[in-house]
């Protein structure tokens, strides 16, 4: 694309939402590795950097993803959740089947505290809050999620203030997802009106031209071991 309606307020290439991306979207090329963090004979954990996929896309150009490289090493390896493309962080897989029905219990049944951090549009007035708002797939639209009353499934986030930058104009917050609907995070955060920056999905242009990535990253994911049944606690380093 080109023209002076692609380039952002400091003269670089616009980058263009998804909505404005070809049916066919074919994922960035990511060249960043899937580090490890922990490892025992039952579960791995990882850190994923943004722009990987969790899992396969459809297309064959959209192959390459978190799971198709660690089963390179472990071909048993069972995936128990996902990370947004455009998110990065943590994320843990089971090595077996015990510690995969173990995982995909406590997920279920809301046994896993996650914690993420975000930098959102706008200076946050409270200094802590929650988000109960129900989400439902955007038909007409997908990939996109809507809010919805009617049809929609229970959704709450928790959130807190870290920081408030007056001369950025913008609030670093740390977002505790109770439930885990598909871009919850960035549909509330722009529900209270402080979209994530550099969200391609749910960001007015001027948003997503602030950040060549989404500000957000699975800072913290912590649950009972699925065999041991000891509180594990995992952590990743925010990146921005």
């Amino acid at each position: 694309m080109s023209g002076d309606g692609d380039r952002d307020s400091g003269g670089g290439p616009r980058r263009p939402t998804r909505a404005e991306q070809p049916a066919r979207y074919i994922v960035p090329e990511c060249r960043e590795p899937v580090t490890e963090l922990y490892r025992d004979d039952h579960i791995l954990v990882v850190n994923k950097p943004p722009f990987l996929l969790s899992v396969p896309g459809r297309a064959p150009e959209n192959r390459d993803c978190v799971t198709t490289r660690l089963k390179q090493r472990d071909p048993e390896l069972c995936l128990v959740h996902r990370l947004d493309l455009d998110t990065s962080g943590v994320m843990v897989f089971a090595l077996t089947r015990a510690a995969q029905s173990g995982l995909s219990r406590a997920f279920q049944q809301r046994r896993v505290a996650k914690a993420y951090q975000a930098v959102v549009q706008g200076l946050v007035g409270e200094e802590q809050g929650e988000i109960d708002l129900p989400l439902c797939p955007d038909w007409p639209n997908r990939p996109l999620q809507k809010v919805c009353f009617e049809t929609g499934k229970p959704a709450l986030t928790r959130w807190r203030v870290l920081e408030r930058d007056p001369n950025q104009q913008h609030t670093r917050l740390r977002l505790m997802p109770v439930t885990g609907r598909s871009h919850q995070l960035r549909i509330h955060c722009r529900e209270i009106g402080h979209p994530i920056l550099g969200c391609d999905l749910y960001a007015p242009a001027e948003v997503l031209g602030r950040s060549d990535r989404l500000l957000l990253h699975a800072e913290t994911l912590a649950f009972n071991h699925p065999i041991t049944g000891l509180w594990s606690e995992f952590h990743s380093p925010v990146p921005f």
